[in-house]
C-alpha cells in the first residue's frame, strides 16, 4: 500500500519541524506546511525539506484577486511542491490554474473548513448546510478543472461520488478512535477516511505529540489496512 499519510508541521519554527521530521524518519516523506510554519520558516525551510526527498504539501489557502493568485501560484510553482491549497471560488480557481499550467504542482481547493459546522455557517450569513455548500463548491470545482480538493472525511464518499475515481482527495479532521479531535468538528477515523475514499490523509497532534511519532505512523498505517 503507498503511504496516504500527509503530517502536518503545524509547529512555530523550522527547528521543531525539523526535529520532528528526523524522528520520523522514513516512516512518512509526506508533509503539510501551513501558514504557520511559512509565516516563520518561508520558501527556505519548504526547499530544505523537498532537498532532503520529502514531498511538500503547501497549505495556504491562495485568496486573491485573480491575477494575484495567478502570479503567486506560478511562484509555488517553482518551489516543487506538490500540493498548493486555494479556496473553491470559481475566479480563484481559474487564476490558480493558469498559473499551475505545464508545472507538476496539484491545486487543492478547500471546501469547507473542517473546524466548521452547520451553525457557524448561520452565524456567517451562510443560508446553506455544510453539506449543501460543499456539494455546490465541489461542482464549481469540477467545472474548473482543478487536481483536487480538501474535504472533511464526513463528506469524502459524496466528493468522491461526484468527481470519479481519478480526482485527488484529501482530508483533514482524521483520527484514530479514542484520540483527541482538538478543534476540529467534522471527524473520522483514518480507516473509515480511506474505505470512504480519500486519497490522503492529513494528520497532525496524533503523530507530532505522539511519544514515538514513526511509531505513531506505522501504528495508524495498520489500523487503515486491518
Amino acid at each position: 500500500m503507498n503511504n496516504p499519510i500527509i503530517i502536518a508541521l503545524d509547529l512555530e519554527s523550522a527547528d521543531e519541524a525539523r526535529a520532528l521530521v528526523r524522528n520520523i524518519g522514513g516512516a512518512c516523506r509526506f508533509y503539510k506546511v501551513g501558514l504557520e510554519l511559512y509565516a516563520a520558516a518561508g520558501r527556505s525551510f519548504v526547499e530544505e525539506l523537498l532537498g532532503e526527498g520529502n514531498q511538500v504539501f503547501l497549505d495556504l489557502k491562495m485568496y486573491d484577486i485573480g491575477e494575484t493568485v495567478k502570479r503567486a501560484v506560478a511562484q509555488v510553482a517553482k518551489l516543487g511542491a506538490q500540493f498548493l491549497t486555494v479556496h473553491s471560488v470559481p475566479q480563484v480557481m481559474r487564476a490558480a490554474m493558469e498559473g499551475a499550467s505545464g508545472t507538476q504542482l496539484k491545486l487543492l481547493a478547500v471546501t469547507v473548513l473542517t473546524s466548521l459546522d452547520d451553525d457557524d455557517l448561520h452565524e456567517m450569513g451562510v443560508a446553506s448546510s455544510v453539506a449543501e455548500l460543499v456539494e455546490k463548491r465541489v461542482r464549481q470545482t469540477v467545472e474548473a478543472k482543478v487536481h483536487g480538493l480538501v474535504c472533511s472525511p464526513l463528506e469524502v464518499a459524496k466528493v468522491r461520488q461526484m468527481t470519479g475515481p481519478d480526482t485527488i482527495l484529501v482530508t483533514p479532521g482524521v483520527r484514530s478512535a479514542g484520540a483527541a479531535v482538538g478543534d476540529q468538528k467534522r471527524v473520522a477515523t483514518p480507516k473509515q477516511a480511506i474505505a470512504s475514499g480519500a486519497s490522503y490523509l492529513v494528520i497532525g497532534r496524533q503523530v507530532t505529540r505522539a511519544s514515538d511519532p514513526a511509531g505513531e505512523v506505522n501504528r495508524i498505517l495498520t489500523e487503515i489496512v486491518g
